[in-house]
């Protein structure tokens, strides 16, 4: 990531989102954007995705682009995302009676354990968001974790975040690009490294591996629960292309790679795979995909409530109707409905693609860097 294109982004995240970030969070830090930026937010990046359905040229175009990709989506997405689903923007499997946070933290907990996270390592969060799985695994495991993003408002975010818990000690948070971990930091550097549901961004996953497995020391681990399309994606079905386009334009993803592509690159990078599990092919009785159904039989808990009801459908088509009016009178920004709809294709496209089983946003991989080899 070049120093022009840091400052560049840095300057314009200051001007959309103002000085104040951290304390704003969901509509309210939508409703004090700078409208302007905003519009110009929401156009550059669905300018990446113009016509409504697939087109080659344009897939290449997002893959050289994916930095400015990626970090336009979440100048866009972040408060809309607070405001769902909270800090930790990831999926989780659901155990019968297990409140929705809940299931996020053991997620997140048990990705720490199989990464075998302990108090001593030093722990690079590959995607790190707003902070919300650092500061978790801190707390679980006691470790010293660097988050790494390429998007400055979810710096400042997980920045503030960390100080207001407490964890400032343990967490820093770092502008860098997944691409090139060895512009920022040296080889054999870190104990662990995880990604949640962060490398799905990369326009070429064995080159992002590769990065990863540099800056890990000898007998390091990577853990990551990966977005993949799954061995049932056919490439030539216009439906399953359908529902893959639909996550892509939603999520922010240049393009999304089958599970061998994962799973082929990080043995081609050198790593040994001890974990090669989709932890959605199960037959769990609330799926994975429960919070975007609206379908109220999932419900766990009394206090999932107001989050099953800001995700579901009825939910969605309730912030965008009040999105849209707040924009139609000038409280929200211009663009602010496209973005919501945008998050509407995106769900469209998880669940069809979660009933199907053609998707999965938890294809975890445990990798081991080998020792270097005895003298």
């Amino acid at each position: 990531m070049t120093t022009e294109l840091r400052q560049r982004q840095a300057e314009f995240t200051k001007q959309l989102h103002g000085e104040e970030i951290g304390p704003k969070v969901g509509l309210s830090a939508l409703l004090s954007k700078d409208k302007k930026s905003q519009k110009l937010a929401v156009s550059q990046y669905l300018d990446n995705w113009k016509g409504g359905v697939y087109d080659q040229d344009q897939e290449q175009e997002r893959l050289e682009n994916y930095n400015e990709t990626t970090h336009s989506y979440y100048n866009i997405v972040t408060d809309f995302y607070e405001y769902g689903w909270g800090s930790s923007f990831h999926f989780s499997r659901f155990y019968k009676g297990e409140s929705f946070q809940a299931s996020i933290a053991r997620h997140e907990h048990y990705l720490a354990y199989m990464a075998g996270i302990k108090k001593q390592d030093l722990v690079l969060d590959v995607g790190c968001g707003v902070g919300g799985p650092a500061r978790e695994i801190a707390n679980f495991t006691g470790c010293h974790i660097v988050g790494l993003n390429n998007n400055d408002y979810q710096i400042a975010k997980a920045k503030w975040g960390a100080k207001k818990a407490g964890l400032d000690k343990n967490l820093e948070f770092i502008k860098g690009d997944f691409m090139d971990l060895n512009g920022t930091f040296e080889e054999n550097t870190f104990d662990k490294v995880y990604a949640i549901e962060a490398t799905c961004h990369a326009p070429n996953l064995e080159k992002c591996y590769k990065e990863i497995y540099k800056v890990l020391k000898p007998g390091g681990v990577f853990a990551v629960y990966e977005w993949v399309m799954t061995d049932k994606f056919d490439e030539n079905n216009e439906e399953h292309q359908k529902i893959r386009y639909e996550i892509e334009l939603g999520d922010g993803i240049p393009k999304m790679f089958s599970v061998d592509v994962a799973r082929d690159a990080l043995k081609n990078c050198g790593f040994d795979v001890l974990v090669d599990k989709d932890l959605a092919d199960n037959n769990d009785e609330v799926p994975w995909y429960y919070p975007l159904t609206g379908e109220w039989k999932y419900v766990q808990s009394i206090n999932d409530l107001a989050t099953f009801f800001r995700t579901s459908y009825l939910g969605r088509k309730f912030t965008n109707t009040m999105v849209s009016v707040m924009e139609k009178v000038g409280i929200a920004p211009e663009g602010s409905v496209k973005v919501t709809e945008a998050l509407e294709n995106a769900a469209v496209g998880l669940v069809a693609g979660g009933r199907s089983k053609l998707f999965t946003p938890m294809m975890l991989f445990v990798a081991k860097k080998p020792e270097e080899p005895s003298a």
